[in-house]
Formats: C-alpha cells, structure tokens, sequence
C-alpha cells in the first residue's frame, strides 16, 4: 500500500466530532513527551503534517488524516506528562473512554514508547485498551537512536515484559529522527490494513 497522498481532515473534541465511515483506523497512543506526532509525520514523509510541539501535550483532540484515500491514521492525545488542568485531564480520559468504545472499525493499534526506558502504568493501560479492542498491536519504541548498543536488546526485553506483549506482537525500534524503522512499521501496517 502507498501511503500518500496524506492530509489532515478534522479534529475531534468530542464524540459527536468522530468521523464515522467504512475506512479502517489506524491509531497512533503514546505518553505526551514520547514523539507521537514526529513519528507520524516520519511515516508518512511529511514535515509538519502532525503538528509537533515544544513542550508536552500539544495534540489536545483526536486528530484524522486521510491517507491514499482508504485509511484513517488517528492522532490520540498524548497522555501522562503534558502541563495541563485537571479538568483538561479528565475531558481527555472521557474522550478517549468515547473513542475506545466504538473501537470496532481500529485495524491496527501503534503504540509508542520511549525505547530508552521501562515503560509507565499510563503505557500500560494503553497497551491494554489496544488489546480489549482486538485490534493488530504494534509497539514501537522511538528514540532508538539515543541508546547505547549494550542497552538495546535488554530494553526491547523490558518494553516486551511490561507491557505483557506475546510473541505475535510486533516491537519495532524506531527513530523518527533517524528513520529507522520507518520501512518495517509501514509494512507491517500495510499488511493489516
């Protein structure tokens, strides 16, 4: 599968917003910090389609791109570290809680975590919300290349051991900077979409 053209189509607020149409979903999580948006805009090589912000928590609403025309990929609010009220918290976890509800049309869940550490009880959940929906999961662990070669394998082992991840799942070490990973992530989403 191409994956261009890629636009971005709408941001959803509330449930009322989700766009709802036979098109599959491909949904991107991933803690506020981790490079959530960077990492999409590395898969579908464009610069700023994903807006990336200088501190935490810029993606605040469920964001839409259309992709070659037959895909969703779906931007999820960052989650844990962002600098924002709880009441802005707690509208995210309800938007979230709407969004995983109708979760049947997700194809493929891609979570993303920061590959230089243990992953959080946020990481956690999420990997968990993914695995209720009975989606395609795929973990990818961005900043790949800030680690040592010595802390690189122990760290795919750590990721794999806490987020309870079966042997099926797929854990790809990824660098949106570097692009590494970038070809592995898109085929394995083009093959379950």
């Amino acid at each position: 599968m191409r994956f261009e053209p890629a636009r971005f189509v709408k941001s959803a607020g509330n449930k009322a917003d989700f766009i709802r149409d036979d098109r599959p979903l491909v949904v991107f999580a991933g803690k506020s910090n981790v490079g959530k948006s960077s990492v999409i805009n590395c898969l579908l090589g464009r610069k700023n389609l994903a807006r990336v912000g200088s501190a935490p928590g810029k993606t605040t609403n469920i964001n839409y791109f259309l992709v070659a025309d037959s895909v969703w990929f779906v931007d999820l609010p960052g989650y844990g570290y962002a600098r924002v009220s709880q009441a802005e918290r707690d509208r995210w976890g309800a938007l979230m809680e709407d969004f995983f509800t109708e979760s049947q049309r997700i194809r493929v869940g891609v979570q993303i975590v920061d590959g230089r550490h243990a992953p959080t009880a946020l990481d956690v959940q999420m990997s968990a919300l993914f695995a209720d929906c009975g989606c395609h999961r795929i973990v990818a662990a961005n900043k790949w290349d800030k680690l040592k070669k010595s802390e690189m394998e122990p760290n795919l082992a750590l990721i794999r051991r806490t987020l309870e991840l079966d042997e099926e799942t797929l854990l790809v070490p990824f660098s949106a900077e570097k692009r590494t990973g970038r070809d592995e992530l898109l085929g394995a989403i083009s093959a379950r979409v």
